[in-house]
């Protein structure tokens, strides 16, 4: 698997920017990896870190926008039977659906940082029929942090940047919790904001 990475990631840099945005489009490696080498590629010279945040931003918004577009056409049934060619299974539709509907569209921003759900979440967004500008901006207010996040730590790392997973997995952990504390409180703040709505007359 790691030679397939390596060879993956080998023909991707030959493409600079549009490697990095195909790389985080196809969700072929996981997004992590993408950037962590980007990053790599920024300390060599041959590609610059703005650029490089702009090019990941533009690949993961496309890649969640694909799978928005897919539950807003196709519908779930769509999505169960062609799903695992993109490594979408059962589960996480499963588990995306119930934060959804239970969390609502503010969701979309923080289960980007929650494994399982982060990949899934864009479907029954797109079920639901969720507002494309509100998606995107939602989509693209995550993935940007996150791209810079993991481009800095691959521009740091240089040639260990393989061992992206060990030396985020502190930084990635708080994020974690810190996603379903802003969770809460967009829940909190959802119910405040219908009590205090005041009722139409009927």
């Amino acid at each position: 698997m790691k030679e397939f990475v390596y060879n993956v990631l080998s023909v991707l840099t030959d493409l600079g920017y549009i490697g990095v945005a195909i790389g985080l489009m196809i969700e072929i490696i996981p997004s992590e990896i993408v950037l962590a080498y980007g990053g790599y590629l920024v300390s060599l010279g041959k590609i610059n870190f703005a650029g490089a945040v702009v090019a990941g931003t533009i690949g993961g918004v496309l890649a969640q926008l694909f799978l928005y577009w897919a539950g807003y056409y196709g519908g779930r049934p769509f999505l169960e039977k062609y799903g695992k060619y993109v490594f979408i299974h059962k589960k996480q539709i499963d588990m995306a659906e119930h934060w959804f509907h239970r969390y609502g569209p503010g969701v979309i921003f923080t289960a980007r940082f929650i494994p399982v759900v982060r990949h899934a979440i864009s479907i029954p967004a797109g079920i639901a029929k969720m507002p494309f500008w509100k998606f995107t901006a939602y989509t693209t207010l995550a993935i940007l942090p996150w791209s810079i996040f993991f481009l800095y730590l691959g521009h740091q790392l240089g040639s260990n940047w393989k061992e992206i997973n060990e030396i985020a997995k502190p930084y990635v952990q708080p994020a974690m919790i810190i996603a379903l504390v802003l969770t809460g409180l967009y829940i909190l703040y959802s119910i405040y904001r219908k009590k205090k709505s005041p009722h139409r007359p009927a």
